[in-house]
């Protein structure tokens, strides 16, 4: 019985990706400290060490490279797939407080607290980027949110339509953090309290919206 290998990647195609690596970090850096409108692409080609040819051919143009810092921060916010898919009242508990957590750490971080200041700041002179951080990035949570809610409601969990129970987790899991962040009036929540925000959404959110077919097989304590 013969074997089909898969071809290792070559030195070029780890050199290429190198490249695009340190374009977009070198965009994304320029983004943060002189705005979207202000920086042009001339700067993010020097700060990353490559032509403006070299630029255009690994990434694209401008707005590309801010779709792409976005896109691979937006992608951290999907529905971990080793998640199981919620049957009963305990499973959904386990999923929405793992998922919740993991929410909560990612827009929590920095560098996505910092895209939500851009996005405000450049509101007026570059709005595409709060367009695209819209449709990018918080359409990946709301999305991966949806698909949760619609598998708790198929399986008779919640009652609700999957939008607006998504939306109503979502209010209940950050409430006013973002806005603190972005004000620069609190810390990061550490671990510990982003995992009791999480359970704190989750236990209200079934509280709320548990179907009367969960609420009667519910466990006893």
């Amino acid at each position: 019985m013969t074997t089909t290998s898969v071809p290792e990647e070559s030195q070029d195609e780890r050199d290429a990706v190198a490249v695009r690596e340190r374009i977009l970090d070198a965009a994304f850096e320029a983004f943060m400290e002189r705005g979207y409108g202000a920086t042009s692409t001339l700067e993010i080609a020097t700060r990353a060490r490559v032509s403006k040819r070299e630029l255009y051919a690994r990434v694209g143009n401008k707005q590309e490279m801010l779709i792409a810092c976005i896109s691979a921060r937006a992608g951290r916010m999907r529905v971990p797939a080793e998640l199981p898919v919620a049957h009963d009242r305990e499973t959904l508990t386990q999923v929405l407080t793992s998922f919740g957590t993991q929410i909560l750490r990612e827009i929590t971080d920095s560098s996505v607290v910092a895209v939500f200041r851009l996005a405000i700041a450049e509101a007026v002179q570059a709005p595409e980027v709060a367009q695209t951080l819209d449709s990018i990035g918080r359409e990946t949570i709301r999305a991966a949110l949806r698909q949760v809610m619609a598998q708790a409601q198929k399986a008779g969990l919640l009652d609700g339509r999957p939008t607006e129970l998504a939306e109503l987790f979502g209010t209940l899991l950050w409430g006013d953090v973002m806005v603190s962040l972005l004000l620069g009036v609190t810390e990061r929540p550490n671990a510990r309290e982003i995992a009791e925000r999480a359970r704190a959404a989750t236990a209200t959110l079934l509280h709320l919206r548990s179907s009367a077919r969960s609420r009667k097989t519910r466990p006893r304590p």
